[in-house]
This record gives C-alpha cells, sequence and structure tokens, in this order.
C-alpha cells in the first residue's frame, strides 16, 4: 500500500517522510484546493527529501478549462520543476463541456516526459468516470490519477473506486483520496482493495 502524502511546507514533507509516507504530493495554496508551489519551497523539498516527489502544476484556482496562455504557464512550470529531479507533475485540464482536454492534455504530457504525471481530482468533474479513466489509459504518459470516486470523499466513493481500480487493472495507479486519514486508511483499504492513497492526514498530523 502507497501512502501519499499532501504538503504545503518543507517541514511538512519533513515530517511526512520521518512518518514512513511513501510519496508526496507538494502543493501551494491548500486552501484553494492546491496550486502550484513555490520554486524556492519546491528546491528545498527535492534538497531534503529521499522519497519521491509530485509537484502540482496549477496556475489558478477555479476550474481546469485553461486559456493557451495558461498552458504555456503550465509548461513553463512543468520544464522548471522537471528540471529540479522531481519524479512526478500532478494536473488536469478539461474542456468547456466537462471533459478531458486531450489535446492539451497530450501536450504538457510531452513536456513532462519522462516524469510521472497523475491526472488529479479534475477527474471527478467528468460526467462518466470509467470512459473517462479509459480515456486516460490511452494518452501515452499518464501514469496516475487522484481521484474520490466522483464522490465528496474516499469513504462515500468506495465502490467506484473499487471499479475503477479493477478496470486500472495495474496499468495506470488510482490513487484514492478525499477525507483518507490515518485512523480510516486501513478500513477504505479493506472496501477499496486498490495501490495507493492520498491526503493531508494519511499519517495523521503533520504539523
Amino acid at each position: 500500500m502507497i501512502k501519499e502524502a499532501c504538503v504545503e511546507t518543507l517541514q511538512q514533507a519533513i515530517n511526512a517522510q520521518r512518518n514512513d509516507v511513501n510519496r508526496i504530493e507538494l502543493c501551494g495554496r491548500l486552501d484553494l484546493d492546491g496550486l502550484t508551489p513555490d520554486i524556492a519551497v519546491a528546491k528545498e523539498v527535492v534538497h531534503k527529501l529521499d522519497i519521491p516527489i509530485h509537484v502540482m502544476i496549477r496556475p489558478r484556482g477555479g476550474d481546469f478549462v485553461y486559456t493557451l496562455d495558461e498552458i504555456l504557464e503550465m509548461e513553463t512550470e512543468i520544464e522548471q520543476f522537471k528540471s529540479m529531479g522531481i519524479d512526478g507533475v500532478v494536473l488536469g485540464v478539461l474542456t468547456k463541456d466537462g471533459e478531458i482536454d486531450t489535446e492539451n492534455l497530450e501536450r504538457l504530457v510531452a513536456v513532462a516526459k519522462p516524469l510521472n504525471v497523475v491526472f488529479h481530482k479534475a477527474f471527478d468533474e467528468l460526467s462518466d468516470l470509467k470512459t473517462g479513466l479509459q480515456q486516460l489509459m490511452n494518452i501515452d504518459g499518464i501514469t496516475h490519477v487522484l481521484t474520490s470516486g466522483g464522490c465528496a470523499t474516499a469513504s462515500e466513493g468506495s465502490e467506484i473506486l473499487k471499479d475503477l481500480v479493477k478496470i486500472a487493472d495495474g496499468k495506470i495507479q488510482i490513487i484514492s483520496a478525499g477525507k483518507i486519514t490515518d485512523r480510516n486508511i486501513n478500513e477504505l483499504h479493506t472496501l477499496i482493495d486498490g495501490e495507493a492513497y492520498h491526503g493531508k492526514l494519511i499519517v495523521g498530523s503533520l504539523e
């Protein structure tokens, strides 16, 4: 079972590693559900940690429909973080119709290669998660999907998450998320039978 901690600061990242987290997702502005982190913070985290680091690429809060200028900004951010030696990027792009923006996604994946690319919880806004997962599995370079099964919490979405794990069949890693903590992870793992779990409190408080 992979435990992934969502962190915002260097100290949280260090504490996560000390508490046997397997991987971190580094974000800025978690009050906005995570934006691209500060470059200086990311450099410190890369320097201090030995575990894999995935970095959020999200230039602003709000929806996941991006202009060309924003896509270009995301490409630049990916290149900056890639040069630091991170292990993956976390992003998501949708069309105005609420579908996966495959054109821009493939563009961002091309810049990110050979890093891991996680399609984040923009996935949960899709009308059909199973079809969406099949689409992502057909895009070379998408390695993970972060999802709560279209629900507010992983607990509520556990049945859907279990189905998504089966569909993924190890070809793409489903990272279950949504109020997962050190207190409920074992119970949720029994329900979902997934490979990876994500949360701010995945091993308890990191403060």
